[in-house]
C-alpha cells in the first residue's frame, strides 16, 4: 500500500504553545500586520469576525499629529472594545513627542504600543522616523527606552533588517531593546534599500531571533500560504508571524492557520456566501464609521480584490467601479447572492498593493 505524503506541512511545536507579549496573553501566534491605507478599524473588525487572529496593528500614526489631535490621526488610531487585542503603531523622532503620543494611544485603548522603525517611505524617513532610526542606534535606544518608561502597557518595535546590506543593524538593536524592556520585536525581512522588492531574507530574521535571550520575535514578509507560515517558523525560529498582503488577498487566512494549528489541515476554503458576507461587512463598517462618500471611495480602491475573491459577474463589477452610494452597493450584493460566482472560486491570489515607484531614496 503506497504511503501518501501529507498535503500540508507539519505544525511546528511552538505554534501550539500559549504566547504572551509582556503581560498580554494572545489566542494565536498569527498577527495582522499594518498596511497603510488598508488595515482600518472596519477591515480589522471584519477579519476578527472570521476567527483565528491573535493580534492586529493599526496603520502607522504620526506622533505629532496625535498630539495636535488632527482628524487623520484620530481616524487611524480609532478602535473599540471588539477590536482587541490591538497594537497602535506610532512613529516620529522627537522623544518627548513619542512619549506623549504613547500615553495618548494607551488612553485610547491600545493593548500594546508599537514603534515604527521599518517604514521606508520618504515622508516618514525624512523626518528621522521609520527606517531612519535604524541608522542611529544610540538615539533609537534612547527614544524607545523613554517610550517604554512612559506607559504601563507593553511596548514593541517594528523594524527592518537594516538600512541596506552593508548595515544590518537589526540583531544588535533587538538585543539592546530587550535589555531596556521592549516586549517584542516585529522584523520585516527586507532592508530599507529593498523597499518592497525582492524576497524576504529569512537568514536575516533568524539572526535577529538568535540575538535575543527570551524576547519574542515576530517575523513579517512574504507569508501567503500555510507552507509559507510553516517554513517561516522552522527557518527562522521566530515566535509568531505577522501577515499583511496575504491577509488582504485572503482575510480568512487566520481562520485557516488556526485550523491548521489545531488539526494539521486548514479546513475548507471560504464559501461564496462567506466571501460576500465579508465584503458586505467591510463596506458597511466603513459606511458606519466614515460616511457614504469615504466608504464608496475606499471600496472602489479595493474592488479588484473582491472581484477576484468572489468571482462576481462582470456586469456587477462594472456597476461597482464608480460606486457612489450604499443603495447601489446593497442592490448589487443582492444580485451577486442570487447569481452566484461567474467562475470557480480561487484558493489564493496575489493582492496588488501600490507602492511608490522610482528610486527608493526618492520615495
Amino acid at each position: 500500500m503506497p504511503i501518501h505524503e501529507p498535503l500540508y506541512p507539519p505544525v511546528p511545536p511552538i505554534v501550539g504553545e500559549p504566547m504572551k507579549i509582556g503581560d498580554v496573553t494572545l489566542q494565536s501566534r498569527f498577527f495582522l500586520a499594518p498596511l497603510a491605507g488598508y488595515t482600518s478599524l472596519a477591515f480589522r473588525l471584519a477579519v476578527r469576525s472570521c476567527g483565528g487572529l491573535g493580534l492586529a496593528t493599526t496603520d502607522l500614526v504620526n506622533a505629532r499629529s496625535l498630539i495636535e489631535n488632527r482628524r487623520r490621526s484620530l481616524e487611524l488610531s480609532e478602535t473599540n472594545e471588539a477590536d482587541k487585542p490591538l497594537s497602535i503603531q506610532i512613529y516620529g523622532h522627537v522623544t518627548p513627542e513619542m512619549e506623549q503620543a504613547a500615553r495618548i494611544v494607551e488612553a485610547k485603548g491600545a493593548t500594546i504600543v508599537d514603534i515604527n522603525m521599518g517604514c521606508p517611505v520618504r515622508k516618514v524617513v525624512r523626518i528621522g522616523g521609520g527606517s531612519a532610526l535604524m541608522c542611529e542606534a544610540d538615539r533609537a535606544v534612547e527614544l524607545v527606552s523613554a517610550v517604554v518608561r512612559s506607559v504601563s502597557v507593553p511596548v514593541t518595535v517594528k523594524m527592518r533588517l537594516g538600512w541596506d546590506e552593508e548595515s544590518l543593524s537589526a540583531p544588535a538593536l533587538a538585543r539592546s531593546f530587550e535589555q531596556i524592556g521592549v516586549a517584542a520585536v516585529i522584523i520585516h525581512g527586507r532592508t530599507r534599500a529593498q523597499g518592497f522588492s525582492g524576497t524576504v531574507d529569512r537568514s536575516g530574521i533568524r539572526a535577529v531571533c538568535e540575538a535575543v535571550e527570551s524576547m519574542p520575535i515576530v517575523a513579517n514578509g512574504d507569508i501567503r500560504s500555510i507552507a509559507d507560515a510553516a517554513s517561516m517558523f522552522t527557518d527562522t525560529g521566530c515566535d509568531a508571524i505577522a501577515i499583511g498582503r496575504g491577509a488582504l488577498a485572503n482575510p480568512f487566512f487566520f481562520r485557516q492557520l488556526d485550523c491548521w494549528r489545531r488539526t494539521g489541515e486548514p479546513g475548507p476554503d471560504p464559501s461564496f456566501e462567506e466571501r460576500v458576507d465579508f465584503m458586505s461587512t467591510h463596506f458597511h463598517g466603513l459606511l458606519e464609521r466614515r460616511g457614504e462618500h469615504y466608504a464608496c471611495l475606499q471600496f472602489r480602491k479595493i474592488l479588484k480584490w473582491y472581484m477576484h475573491f468572489t468571482r462576481m459577474p462582470k456586469p456587477l463589477y462594472l456597476r461597482l467601479i464608480n460606486l457612489r452610494n450604499s443603495a447601489v452597493f446593497d442592490e448589487t450584493v443582492a444580485e451577486m447572492r442570487s447569481e452566484g460566482p461567474s467562475a470557480p472560486l480561487p484558493g489564493h491570489f496575489e493582492a496588488h498593493v501600490p507602492v511608490p515607484s522610482g528610486p527608493i531614496d526618492k520615495w
